[in-house]
């Protein structure tokens, strides 16, 4: 099994930002290391920071965790294009797996609005030329459900288990220094990485060949409901984010997305409610995440995003039992799931009447807003291989409206110097839509109420001075 990845390298990779948002905050720092396959470390490795734009306010919390500063980004890193242009070579070597830890949530998007402010493919790096991306948090999850053995596993105060990496870390003795620093992380889940192979390395291979959509839809079959089990972070910690689930139908609008009904629920609810009722429930988020009741027992896997689904007979009954799943009451809801034909026709009608895309206004938001045509790739190739100096003299008609407005935000946050005199006055006017007077008093006010908060830490209060001077010296008010 394992000569099947021999060929494949793997980049494990971690951001640290200037704030939890990966579409309207920026990313701080980026490192990385590559490994072969039997995560042997094979090339240095990577770290460097990416220095903030003038247009942009780092969230005050989010330094006070990373610990880094806008001028600490400043004085060592480079330009935004730069940063991007480094990442980008490094996650397009073939044959490349890129790995991190919730890195599908949250880096990943990282990547993809950062590759898109900067015109590279947001996406063809993890898929193009044999390359693919992997969660490493996913198969922790996993591992704590279905093969927990050889591992030890932290609580928290609630007597749930814990997946931050700095607790896992902690537990299982793996050296985490300072977690929150993107070189220490990439370290740790390296570690972690090893530790699960080592301790369920069946489990491990068995999710890394399913870590590509063309394998998992091999595993669904909505004709027969056959059930799978889902682990995923929708369902809860309390039964191990882990449950029976039946497949009932794909989005006919999006190949990727299935929608399944988890067998554990209270799913004879779905008989009775009505088509408009389950659409405003499933989409509302407040139906899938407090205190870990569904009010509506279905879910949407997206089989693009690395999931979790494994055939049903790997959760044993030992496991079930821990995890308060009750496998009678799974087995009973599928059989009269089986015989509820106006359920599927529920489920489709809801993809219909679904609006899935809130459209903003701000050319920064607009990475889903659509696929750029090969004719626009083509042109974005044009801007990336033109010296920053003759940028102002590129004439390309470009199809998409978002290319005009994305390159004059590239010249002016990257290459400011490029901008001719309208087009410095017109930047100013953006700046000040951005930090209008109202929003500069609440990002004082938060400043002044945290540094009261941790006057007596000197090393939080350092951070939070550092922002007041920053505020000051970049003359945002």
């Amino acid at each position: 099994m394992m000569s099947l990845i021999d060929k494949y390298t793997f980049l494990i990779h971690d951001y640290e930002t200037f704030g939890k948002h990966p579409t309207f905050d920026r990313p701080a720092q980026f490192a990385s290391i590559r490994t072969d396959s039997n995560f042997k470390i094979i090339e240095d490795p990577n770290i460097f920071f990416c220095r903030p734009t003038n247009d942009y306010l780092p969230d005050p919390e989010a330094v006070l965790i990373t610990g880094i500063t806008p001028q600490q980004a400043l004085r060592n890193g480079v330009n935004e294009a730069e940063f991007a242009r480094h990442i980008n070579k490094l996650f397009c070597v073939p044959d490349t797996c890129i790995l991190g830890y919730n890195n599908i949530n949250f880096d990943d998007e990282i990547s993809r609005n950062l590759f898109y402010r900067n015109f590279y493919d947001p996406y063809s790096w993890s898929w193009q030329q044999g390359n693919s991306r992997w969660d490493l948090l996913n198969v922790v999850r996993a591992c704590y459900a279905l093969r927990p053995n050889g591992i030890e596993w932290p609580f928290n105060n609630e007597g749930k288990p814990s997946f931050r990496l700095e607790h896992l870390t902690s537990a299982n003795n793996i050296e985490h220094i300072n977690a929150h620093n993107a070189m220490d992380d990439v370290y740790a889940t390296l570690a972690l990485a090893k530790l699960i192979r080592q301790a369920q390395p069946k489990l491990f291979y068995y999710l890394y060949h399913h870590r590509r959509k063309q394998q998992l839809k091999k595993l669904v079959n909505v004709t027969t409901m056959k059930p799978l089990v889902y682990v995923s972070s929708c369902l809860g910690a309390s039964r191990g984010n882990t449950t029976w689930i039946a497949p009932i139908a794909w989005n006919p609008y999006n190949s990727n997305e299935l929608l399944v009904c988890d067998l554990s629920g209270d799913i004879r609810i779905l008989d009775n409610l009505k088509t408009h009722t389950l659409d405003a429930d499933f989409y509302s988020k407040n139906s899938t995440v407090k205190n870990n009741t569904t009010t509506v027992p279905l879910k949407l896997v997206h089989l693009n995003k690395c999931p979790v689904l494994v055939p049903a007979n790997t959760l044993r009954s030992i496991d079930a039992d821990r995890l308060g799943i009750h496998r009678q009451q799974c087995l009973d809801n599928l059989t009269w799931l089986r015989l509820q034909p106006k359920i599927r026709k529920k489920a489709l009608a809801l993809f219909s009447e679904h609006e899935n895309f809130m459209s903003s206004d701000d050319v920064d938001t607009q990475l889903y807003n659509g696929f750029f045509n090969d004719t626009d790739r083509a042109s974005m190739d044009i801007i990336l291989a033109t010296a920053p100096q003759n940028l102002p003299a590129l004439n390309i008609d470009f199809i998409d409206p978002r290319i005009k407005s994305l390159l004059f935000r590239y010249r002016a946050r990257n290459f400011s110097y490029t901008l001719d005199y309208d087009e410095q006055i017109f930047w100013l006017e953006h700046r000040k839509k951005i930090f209008t007077q109202p929003r500069l008093i609440t990002y004082i006010h938060k400043l002044e109420m945290l540094y009261l908060e941790n006057k007596d830490d000197m090393q939080k209060a350092r951070l939070l001075r550092a922002l007041f001077i920053y505020l000051h010296k970049n003359s945002y008010y």
